[in-house]
């Protein structure tokens, strides 16, 4: 069982030393979320809480993840950086490959790609995406991304993107891995044709039902035996053998905020860094022997 942290709705100005500090403790990776801006009024529902509203504060931080995991991959030497998840359908994908692909080259290929098709449909207004065609394009840019990321020349053509013979240097040391988030059913297809899930929170038997169930599609693709990567936050985990339940049914990663344990989510740094430091020792070491 492998452990992240999880930098969202967290100070800009506290995640070089939340970063490094994961680093040094022997954390798995950081995740780090997506939005270009967050709309005062929506008539759009948020799909993950109960009552359609959003879990953060109008004042919660959105550094731009590709920006930002450029920085911090600078400031550690071991910790992988993902995205939970990346709209990529707001963008093009050239743009976007090149982002991903700069800050796999820039941190010596310690970057995933986890991607969602996105919810809000306001935002993609606001950035000119068609919001109803999101799904297909997003399966077709990550197949453009991938071709973009292979040395030497490449070209591609789509429904919605075309690419003459091109390159696009610098290229990833190696093939980026794609995670994909989401609930649906298509989108733990579209995840099962990549490399690994990236999940919402959920209780430990409600992880472990959906692990399962991609346990089942894999093995109806044909792709049971091949690596695939399975994140998810823990709701109800809070002792060693909680993880470990949740490892025993397909689980590979739990994305955290430790402190929370410790200090409760609203912890000042030397608080969340103390809370890092604890569960390192309290729970990662058991889980992870």
């Amino acid at each position: 069982m492998r452990f992240s942290i999880v930098t969202a709705f967290q100070p800009a100005d506290q995640l070089v030393a939340l970063a490094r500090a994961a680093d040094e403790l022997g954390y798995h990776a950081v995740s780090v979320p997506d939005h270009v801006v967050d709309l005062e009024e929506l008539s759009t529902p948020y799909p993950y809480t109960p009552d359609g509203a959003r879990r953060w504060d109008i004042e919660a931080e959105w550094p731009d993840p590709w920006v930002l995991i450029g920085a911090l991959s600078s400031v550690t030497t071991r910790i992988r950086f993902f995205t939970s998840v990346y709209v990529a359908a707001l963008r093009s994908p050239f743009q976007v490959a090149k982002s991903v692909g700069t800050a796999a080259v820039l941190s010596g290929g310690r970057v995933s790609l986890g991607v969602g098709i996105g919810w809000c449909k306001e935002e993609f207004e606001l950035l000119g995406a068609d919001f109803h065609t999101r799904g297909r394009r997003t399966d077709e840019g990550i197949a453009l991304m991938k071709a973009l990321w292979e040395p030497g020349w490449t070209e591609f053509e789509g429904e919605f993107y075309s690419a003459p013979r091109m390159q696009m240097n610098p290229s990833p040391p190696s093939q980026v891995p794609i995670l994909v988030g989401g609930l649906s059913e298509i989108a733990f297809r579209r995840a099962v044709r990549h490399d690994g899930w990236v999940g919402d929170i959920y209780s430990v038997e409600e992880a472990c039902g959906h692990a399962a169930r991609l346990r089942e599609l894999r093995a109806e693709a044909g792709r049971a035996d091949e690596p695939f990567e399975i994140i998810t936050a823990l709701s109800d985990a809070f002792l060693p053998e909680h993880f470990a339940t949740a490892r025993a049914a397909g689980v590979t990663e739990v994305w955290t905020m430790p402190w929370a344990y410790y200090s409760g989510l609203d912890a000042s740094l030397e608080q969340k860094l103390d809370g890092m430091r604890r569960f390192a020792e309290d729970v990662m070491a058991p889980a992870q022997g």
